[in-house]
């Protein structure tokens, strides 16, 4: 979990051979090794690639890339992140991601980083399946690191301004990089976007009237919700980055990074469209249309809630409004025999939202807002042998403390209280969460050559973890104090706390045979573990116990194995790799409606397994041009797990047990969510000269899925049908590459589709019943088709 050090700079310094196949480094085992070399299933996207498609966001780079998708949500972590049909419910802030984000090397483990924004980067690796050794905690499923770009030691610079047309949005960008005096070097790097549209747009034409009831006084008062205003998002974004890179002597190499980033939405759930419905419209508003749609139907607060509930808006605008500035120093000594690498970060982030509703209706509402923060303080140190001879070893140490505040302000049922403070008057409760916690880690790796041609590596990683938390509601409106519980200090019964420790060994195992430079065939053994933890946006009922709210570790362990071979002079790359691997004790999220209670818990197990081929053609006999392919069979199922129904699930339909007191179902068998069995790519680039100094690229990308189920709990609602994407650039650019146009295209087909789901509030009925109407279901929608002009100049 920290920073690769000088190996960035060494991927930075590696170009493209004269001709055929580009030569791509990577990190995937904390040393540069090309793509090619490493034993590890890794889908390594350049910065070329990165440039001509975009990809500044998690998001995009999961658009683009087979078996990854992200799914952005309003509330709870944030997102879905999913790869190969592992992933972790949004509706729990409490539960970390099952595929871990690495920046810099850094681990960021809360999924609000996909509000982050990136750009100048140098590469993005997407390792696939547990890769605890290397990386450490929540990375079950697999790592996605991005490497942003360090200063050289030559002068570069470049802007670049841009316009997105439908979402009417204008991004500047650009960085200045260079020597600043002997053995230093510094990069500044801005990114400013403004979008005065959106991608989604607001249907909604009338405003609704809400009645709320006083329970000091008895009147009933009539609130209206006026309609919110302009399309969705209309983000503005900030973001800049310094670097400074110090190389006092040949074996010293310091590099200190620091990043300020902002981004404000207009809305906290832009992208969440009901798009299946039971009844055919949602159970909440018939006069809401339910359909594949980009569009929303968006309403503030009633009126006085805005400016009243705290956080809230004057008008009662829904809103997110993200905040983060990390720092990362890395150290890196090269001692002949030895190199050492320390690195230490610090990063915070908080986010605000204030939520209206995606389907309004007069008859009730959801208004909440939330203020969440999020720090973490770590360093890695460790010492990699280079020996001559046939033995090396790594060996490191980690250790990070983190702290996350969690208060949110919640508005969901139609009453009042005007004998409290302005501050109160609306809410139905405020509630506060805190964790602490603190990670200490070792690893090591011994890799041994057996013979020139073959390499046996073993390790193993030990992790020990604490997290202290607490959880109570500061204030319950009175009427709803028999459900819910009001903290009183001197009360331990109304308040819930979490001292938990966890400890973990997970060893991984690999052989390697490269019977020449062409060709490397491997096998390996992994484990991985995920942190148990507390989940702190759960309610307080009198129901409420600590186990309802307390979960356990998630692991996995398996095996992977594959073939990489460059062939034909460089010209032709061609790999094959198959794995299986077994999560135990899921961690799943669900809403308990016996207890009314949000409740995290452990449950079941489910194994994936599956084949992918990927292959590269760039021809010496026509230079410019390039094709790439992949194709992977993915079959991820539960195993073992009994869980809770989806709302409104029929007896008949298979909710025919008891799960934890309530409706239950056995999903074994079943699929897991977002999980096709068939995913791929195609794409195509080109470039020519088309005069003389003039040069024209294009290129082109397709990215297929089969159908998948979007939710964790079998609701048939939630399928999504098969998919294909469709990008396209075209380019024209100086031979010097001092002044560049480009048009970029995304979902040129705009297609809808759905990378997770959430089931519709206030809808579903008779769950575990013979009359039952299952609840409707929202998507979390990727994005429609877009297309950005940009203009770009380098010196």
């Amino acid at each position: 979990m920290a920073q690769d050090g000088d190996l960035s700079q060494d991927a930075a310094r590696t170009s493209a051979p004269s001709g055929g196949l580009e030569e791509i480094i990577v990190t995937a085992r904390k040393r540069a090794e090309t793509v090619q070399d490493v034993p590890v299933l890794v889908t390594a996207i350049s910065e070329e690639m990165v440039e001509r498609y975009d990809l500044t966001s998690l998001e995009k780079v999961a658009a683009f890339t087979p078996q990854f998708n992200i799914g952005r949500a309003s509330n709870g972590s944030g997102a879905q992140i999913t790869l190969r049909g592992i992933g972790s419910q949004a509706t729990s802030i409490g539960l970390e991601q099952s595929t871990a984000v690495i920046v810099d090397g850094v681990y960021y483990g809360q999924a609000r980083v996909i509000n982050e924004a990136f750009f100048d980067l140098e590469r993005v690796e997407l390792l696939k399946g547990p890769q605890a050794l290397f990386f450490g905690k929540n990375a079950t499923a697999g790592v996605v690191s991005i490497t942003t770009a360090s200063p050289k030691d030559t002068f570069e610079a470049m802007g670049r301004v841009g316009y997105e047309f439908r979402s009417d949005n204008l991004v500047g960008s650009g960085f200045v990089s260079g020597p600043i005096a002997p053995n230093l070097s510094a990069r500044l790097a801005v990114r400013v976007s403004h979008m005065s549209g959106g991608y989604f747009r607001n249907k909604q034409t009338e405003p609704l009237t809400t009645a709320t009831f006083d329970i000091a006084t008895g009147d009933l008062n009539p609130r209206v919700q006026q309609v919110s205003q302009g399309d969705q998002p209309g983000t503005d974004e900030k973001l800049i980055r310094g670097t400074l890179e110090w190389e006092p002597t040949s074996r010293l190499t310091a590099n200190l990074k620091a990043s300020w980033f902002k981004s404000d939405d207009e809305s906290n759930s832009w992208n969440m469209v009901p798009f299946r419905c039971a009844l055919g419209v949602p159970q909440p508003n018939p006069n809401v249309p339910c359909e594949k749609k980009f569009n929303v139907y968006m309403v503030n607060s009633p009126d006085g809630l805005g400016g009243s509930t705290p956080e809230s808006r004057e008008d009662g605008q829904s809103f997110n409004a993200y905040k983060s500035w990390s720092v990362t120093g890395s150290l890196n000594y090269d001692a002949d025999d030895f190199l050492i690498t320390s690195v230490s970060n610090y990063n915070w982030n908080r986010n605000r939202w204030g939520l209206g509703q995606n389907v309004p209706a007069e008859a009730t509402f959801i208004a909440a807002t939330e203020n969440t923060s999020f720090w973490a303080l770590s360093n890695e140190t460790r010492v990699q042998t280079t020996f001559a001879g046939p033995v090396n070893a790594m060996l490191g140490g980690y250790y990070q403390k983190t702290r996350r505040n969690f208060r949110q302000y919640g508005a969901f049922a139609p009453l009042e209280d005007s004998s409290q403070p302005q501050f109160r008057r609306f809410d139905s409760t405020h509630r506060y969460s805190r964790t602490d916690g603190e990670t200490l880690s070792a690893f090591g790796q011994v890799t041994w050559k057996v013979v020139p041609t073959v390499e046996i590596a073993g390790g193993v990683r030990f992790t020990h973890e604490t997290k202290d938390s607490i959880l109570y509601q500061e204030y319950v409106n009175a009427a709803l104090q028999g459900l819910f519980i009001q903290y009183d200090p001197s009360d331990p019964t109304t308040y819930i706390v979490g001292d938990q420790t966890f400890e973990n060994w997970s060893p991984e195992a690999t052989i390697t045979w490269q019977p020449s430079d062409q060709v490397t065939v491997y096998a390996a053994y992994k484990t991985a573990y995920k942190s148990g933890g507390f989940s702190n946006s759960a309610l307080v009922t009198a129901l409420t116990i600590p186990s309802d709210i307390a979960f356990e570790p998630e692991k996995a362990k398996g095996f992977e194995g594959g073939v990489k071979t460059t062939l034909f002079d460089r010209q032709l790359r061609f790999n094959v790799g198959a794995y299986y691997f077994k999560y135990t004790n899921l961690q799943i999220d669900y809403f308990n409606s016996i207890t009314f209670q949000f409740i995290t818990t452990n449950a079941g197990s489910a194994t994936t397994r599956g084949v992918e081929l990927e292959t590269e053609f760039a021809p010496n006999a026509l230079p410019g041009f390039s094709t790439r392919a992949a194709l992977a069979y993915n079959k991820a199922r539960y195993k073992d797990y009994l869980a809770p129904c989806y709302g409104g699930q029929s007896i008949a339909a298979g909710c025919d047990i008891t799960f934890q007191g309530g409706p239950g179902q056995d999903l074994s068998g079943t699929p897991t969510a977002v999980a096709p069995a068939w995913t791929g790519n195609l794409g195509i680039n080109y470039e020519t000269d088309v005069s003389d100094g003039i040069v024209f690229a294009t290129s082109g990308n397709v990215r297929y899925s089969s159908s998948y189920l979007g939710s964790s709990f079998g609701h048939p609602l939630s399928r999504q049908g098969e998919h294909a994407v469709l990008d396209a650039t075209a380019t024209i650019r100086t031979s010097d590459d001092r002044l560049e146009f480009s048009i970029i295209g995304k979902n040129l087909t705009n297609k809808f589709y759905i990378s997770g789901v959430q089931e519709q509030p206030n809808s579903g009925s008779g769950t575990g019943t013979n009359n039952a109407i299952p609840s409707d279901i929202v998507g979390l929608v990727a994005l429609p088709r877009t297309i950005m002009a940009q203009i770009t100049t380098r010196f």
